[in-house]
């Protein structure tokens, strides 16, 4: 059976692997068997949080805007559910913007949620 050599393939798909790895600490950059193992998780940890953003910036919005509501004695899901009710279709992203950077424009909105579940 002829010897077969490591050659360019191989060098490339490594190199390729450690270019991936570069600013990881300790040998995790260095070596390739390690460098290996952590581009893997590091790809596994980025498809994971990728969809963990989504919640977590959806939880964020509903704290926003349910601080944002109190102010004027709703709740967050009276308040959701009068804009419902009053056929406002709005998310709750721009709901959250709305609440930090137009606040006349948000107080508007409650009150259009509070005479719709009046």
């Amino acid at each position: 059976m002829p010897r077969v050599k490591g050659g360019y393939v191989t060098r490339q798909r490594r190199n390729k692997t450690l270019k991936l790895a570069k600013g990881y600490f300790g040998s995790k950059h260095a070596l390739y068997r390690t460098a290996h193992e952590q581009v893997l998780h590091s790809w596994k940890y980025a498809y994971r949080d990728r969809r963990n953003l989504k919640r977590e910036m959806r939880k964020l919005w509903i704290a926003r805007i349910n601080a944002a509501v109190r102010e004027y004695d709703l709740s967050y899901s009276k308040f959701m559910h009068g804009l419902k009710v009053a056929n406002v279709n709005v998310n709750r992203k721009m709901l959250s913007e709305m609440a930090i950077h137009d606040p006349e424009g948000f107080k508007s909105l409650t009150e259009v949620a509070k005479n719709a579940l009046a």
